[in-house]
């Protein structure tokens, strides 16, 4: 790919995602398309990006959610989830305690493991027979991966990666050489396609937001807009997991990191105030 095209590419997938693209990842980058380009009939790089310099929004749309990593297994990283379960879902519970509604948010869930994940943990504690609502919403910028996740339906190889065959028994029906979530959790996600760069204006009051292994991929600036945009959507006292490789340090003002050193943040009950620029 010539100079002037990669960094049309780069600026393009930046634009639409916030992802950074360099060019020691260009291997990668080209293996990504390679299906992009056989769904639209293109024979090499060139000419994606002959098409795509017109505008075309289709293949726009097409090269970057192809850009984007959608690599996730159920329960991933476990002492995580073990934390969640013991200290920081209960501690959530006792704050909404008079509401009965817990709000969470799956930010960038992929193929929907984590959502389903989520999902299990809290049918678990019977909270629905106590009275309580449950709002689990999953998003992700790959409208091919959320039509993964609404239908729930992983390989064997998926579906065994972070589950016991106990717990394939339980949430899941073997069907069509793979397994399929049990219906009734997959009712409790409400999945939908969504651009962490977009308004967040639909979200509000989140007691919970796990955006693990998302803001590596930014940039300085997108990362600090998405953890403020983030902030904005959550409830005084709420949680926000990043990944382990993630910080929202720069924001001491909105988060305060918890005890553990493991990407958890809670939501400031009384946010410092934001100074506006002189003019």
């Amino acid at each position: 790919m010539a100079p002037d095209d990669f960094a049309f590419l780069a600026r393009l997938v930046h634009r639409r995602a916030g992802i950074v693209l360099t060019e020691s990842r260009y291997a990668l980058i080209e293996r990504r398309l390679a299906p992009v380009m056989r769904r639209f009939g293109l024979k090499d790089l060139t000419q994606v990006m002959r098409e795509l310099r017109p505008g075309q929004e289709a293949l726009a749309g097409a090269v970057t959610e192809a850009m984007t990593v959608n690599e996730t297994s159920f329960f991933r990283d476990p002492e995580l989830f073990r934390r969640l379960g013991k200290d920081i879902l209960p501690s959530l519970l006792a704050n909404r305690a008079n509401e009965k509604r817990l709000r969470v948010w799956s930010a960038a869930c992929a193929a929907g493991q984590e959502a389903y994940s989520l999902a299990m943990m809290l049918n678990n504690l019977g909270l629905a027979a106590e009275g309580w609502t449950i709002d689990l919403i999953a998003s992700d910028i790959s409208a091919e991966a959320v039509a993964r996740a609404e239908r729930g339906h992983y390989s064997f190889f998926e579906a065994q990666r972070g589950l016991s065959e106990g717990d394939l028994a339980v949430w899941f029906r073997a069907e069509a050489g793979g397994y399929t979530v049990a219906e009734h959790i997959r009712r409790m996600v409400a999945f939908r396609r969504f651009n962490l760069l977009d308004s967040y204006g639909w979200l509000d009051d989140l007691d919970l937001v796990l955006c693990r292994n998302v803001l590596i991929y930014f940039d300085s600036g997108t990362k600090l807009s998405v953890l403020e945009r983030i902030a904005d959507a959550m409830a005084p006292g709420g949680v926000l997991v990043l990944g382990e490789a993630e910080t929202a340090r720069a924001h001491s003002g909105l988060y305060r990191e918890l005890p553990g050193n493991d990407g958890l943040y809670a939501r400031l009950k009384a946010p410092a105030p934001r100074l506006s620029a002189a003019v």
